[in-house]
């Protein structure tokens, strides 16, 4: 079968349709829609400008005040406002510090009654002190004698043995000559760690008739040392008291 002649181009509404269908949108002619887009929005701004200026131009004297008076109320109020807001937040940011610094007073001073009642561990610079006694004959007023002597050199934080040394700590003698330290025996050599500072704390046991030389006369030998560090880590129990309560 032959094939027909080829369509010719199209006439009439046809060719009106396929000129508008499908949409054929060039580059310069968006560029022409948001030039327009930005007249028309141009042109809108200024009418509306325009009709509040004719509107202030017609208005009444007596109106015009009171718009002025209304704006410097608005003003004075958002003024205001502001000012508060900004004692506000310095009052924030001021208690916020103060909450910090005392949360930190108060975590320092309970590290430091800490250290005072036994309850935590301390480092720090001090003396290390060995007691060596062959014979026996030094007893638990002897190691009474060193700690008070020690205290009022300023000693901070001692320990004999792994025993820790506070105010309440109770020396006695026992039967076969052992010393008991709040109860508990204390092995010789006596060891005691003591933190402070050590240019005080060694001067005052060798003091004439001090620690030093009352053990000398028992035949006992001490040995002084000065570490870099001391460590003092025996630990005693919190105790809760029974009746004695924080007054307010």
């Amino acid at each position: 079968m032959a094939p027909g002649p080829p369509p010719g181009p199209p006439t009439g509404r046809a060719a009106i349709i396929s000129g508008l269908w499908p949409p054929r949108i060039t580059r310069a002619q968006l560029t022409v829609a948001a030039l327009l887009f930005v007249l028309g929005l141009g042109l809108a701004i200024q009418v509306r400008v325009a009709g509040e200026d004719a509107t202030l131009r017609g208005a009444r004297p007596e109106d015009l005040v009171r718009i002025l008076s209304e704006l410097d109320e608005r003003t004075k109020r958002l003024e205001e406002e502001r000012a508060e807001l900004e004692r506000l937040r310095t009052d924030l940011e001021t208690g916020s510090l103060r909450a910090e610094e005392a949360r930190r007073q108060n975590r320092e001073r309970e590290l430091q009654l800490g250290i005072l009642a036994g309850t935590v561990a301390a480092t720090g610079p001090g003396i290390e002190i060995t007691i060596t006694d062959p014979a026996g004959a030094v007893g638990a007023d002897h190691l009474l004698d060193a700690v008070q002597e020690l205290r009022a050199a300023g000693a901070e934080a001692m320990q004999i043995g792994g025993v820790r040394i506070v105010a309440e700590t109770a020396f006695t003698d026992a039967a076969d000559g052992t010393v008991l330290v709040d109860g508990g025996p204390v092995d010789r050599p006596f060891r005691i760690s003591v933190i402070g500072r050590p240019r005080d704390l060694e001067p005052a046991l060798n003091i004439p008739g001090g620690m030093v030389q009352s053990l000398e006369k028992e035949n006992a030998t001490v040995i002084i040392e000065r570490p870099d560090e001391v460590v003092v880590d025996a630990l005693r129990s919190g105790e809760s008291p029974d009746y004695a309560r924080s007054s307010p």
